[in-house]
């Protein structure tokens, strides 16, 4: 096993994920609010969250997999201001809540789909974990650190030491430059919600009935009760986007902590905004761009896939049309030189099992993935190993089959496609022309590229060695 080594929000530092051999890694990833599509920006947090999930396997952690589907509780804001999501988007387009929840849950797997996004090992739905969501606040009352006040269940920030310490808050700088929606319930401008009633909206759709009386949870309480379900009490990674750093995921510790007295994620990961001219994508402004806009433009899904891996997972990364068109282009120029080396293999060659501890030039592929995912540099890599002179076709090729597993670039050319597009007895001629022409016999060279071509295939001379296209 590899020892992989990831920032972590909580402490500001890179810290290694230090496990024992057969000890699972538990992640839990705050999915989608599914009242509307995912835009391109969601999206691309899912993307990096695929990557470390792929990479933690790659280097040999078992890992458990676990994202939530919000159907319920999430405010128009991320605090306990304005309506819920899912009761807005019902009145919106006359539809019921689980109507809703399930058109835009299955629009997001197709784009996840789309995306080579591996399906999380648990995917849990908000509205199927009430049961543990009213034992976690039972947990809170019962310790005083949750009370009831018009009807709802507020935690109280003051009870928690440290509350703030993931985002860096200061409880008394919060006080003083509080710009919070005035709720006279609550004894601190920053406590929040963990149970509303019917005191907060009347009618409505999803309530059920509690000690607290019938209502609906909060968005923050859901994340902790489904992540201490299928993770335990304490687990190793949380992640999420980096909007998600100051207040959800700071109540989430907060009441995760306060009911069990335990660390409740020991690694937090947060993914950067995707930006544009006008600022950070954003549903609540209506500007936002969605995965099959991107195909009716002509675009292919992992075309934007490409795009997020050119820039480290927590850096911003700037969108435009002309950013995905480069990536495009570099794509197709990398998948090039993926069929010039494959193109070039004999046929005996076995690919399968690839062990890649067994190549130094392997393991230095894979490194910049095991310090905090930095897929920028792993193609730099990939792109200096496909570059080479030094390296064989069959190296080549066993570097881009094992960091795909990573990237889901689909870079290897299939058998089916191959053996459709490129038969077997062209590249036999391409690989005879190529002998004769390291032997100087240029007429029998020219010959077999004469032969090439009246078979309706050009042949194409690079530093690398050759490539053969169909002549369309």
């Amino acid at each position: 096993m590899k020892l992989v080594s990831l920032y972590n929000t909580l402490s500001k530092s890179l810290e290694v994920l230090d496990k024992e051999k057969d000890e699972k890694v538990g992640i839990y990833c705050c999915g989608p609010t599914v009242y509307n599509f995912q835009h391109i920006g969601n999206l691309r947090t899912y993307i990096f969250e695929d990557i470390l999930s792929r990479s933690l396997r790659l280097a040999g952690y078992k890992v458990k997999h676990v994202m939530n589907i919000t159907d319920v509780g999430h405010l128009a804001s991320d605090a306990d201001d304005g309506e819920d999501k899912m009761a807005l988007a019902s009145k919106k387009e006359g539809k019921k809540s689980e109507e809703i929840a399930a058109f835009y849950t299955n629009i997001f797997f197709e784009d996840c789909k789309a995306l080579n996004i591996q399906r999380p090992d648990v995917v849990c739905k908000a509205t199927d974990h009430i049961k543990q969501m009213i034992n976690l606040i039972q947990k809170l009352i019962q310790k005083d650190i949750a009370y009831k006040s018009n009807d709802n269940i507020y935690l109280d920030i003051s009870k928690i030491p440290d509350y703030g310490k993931l985002a860096g808050l200061n409880l008394e700088s919060l006080k003083d430059g509080a710009r919070i929606e005035v709720d006279n319930s609550k004894r601190n401008a920053q406590d929040f919600v963990l149970w509303f009633t019917k005191s907060k909206f009347e009618n409505h759709e999803l309530l059920w009935d509690s000690p607290f009386g019938k209502g609906y949870p909060g968005w923050h309480i859901e994340c902790s009760a489904m992540s201490m379900e299928y993770l335990g009490e304490s687990f190793d990674i949380h992640c999420g986007g980096i909007d998600h750093i100051p207040v959800h995921h700071t109540n989430e510790i907060a009441q995760s902590e306060g009911a069990t007295g335990k660390p409740f994620a020991k690694f937090w990961l947060h993914g950067g905004f995707l930006v544009q001219s006008s600022g950070k994508m954003s549903k609540s402004t209506g500007d936002f761009l969605t995965i099959a806009r991107l195909i009716e433009k002509g675009f292919e899904p992992l075309q934007y896939r490409f795009l997020c891996l050119g820039t480290h997972y927590r850096n911003e990364l700037s969108w435009s049309w002309e950013a995905l068109e480069g990536a495009k282009n570099s794509l197709n120029s990398l998948r090039k030189k993926v069929a010039q080396a494959y193109n070039s293999l004999n046929s005996e060659v076995n690919l399968e099992n690839l062990n890649w501890q067994s190549e130094n030039y392997l393991t230095d592929l894979l490194s910049p993935l095991f310090q905090d995912l930095n897929c920028p540099r792993a193609l730099a890599k990939l792109n200096e190993i496909l570059s080479s002179n030094t390296l064989s076709s069959e190296e080549k090729i066993k570097a881009t089959i094992i960091i795909d597993d990573i990237f889901q670039l689909k870079l290897i050319p299939t058998e089916t496609s191959k053996s459709e597009e490129i038969p077997e007895e062209i590249t036999q001629m391409a690989r005879d022309r190529e002998n004769a022409r390291k032997k100087k016999n240029f007429a029998e060279a020219d010959t077999l590229r004469n032969k090439i071509s009246a078979a309706g295939f050009l042949l194409e001379d690079g530093p690398n060695g050759f490539i053969i296209k169909r002549n369309n």
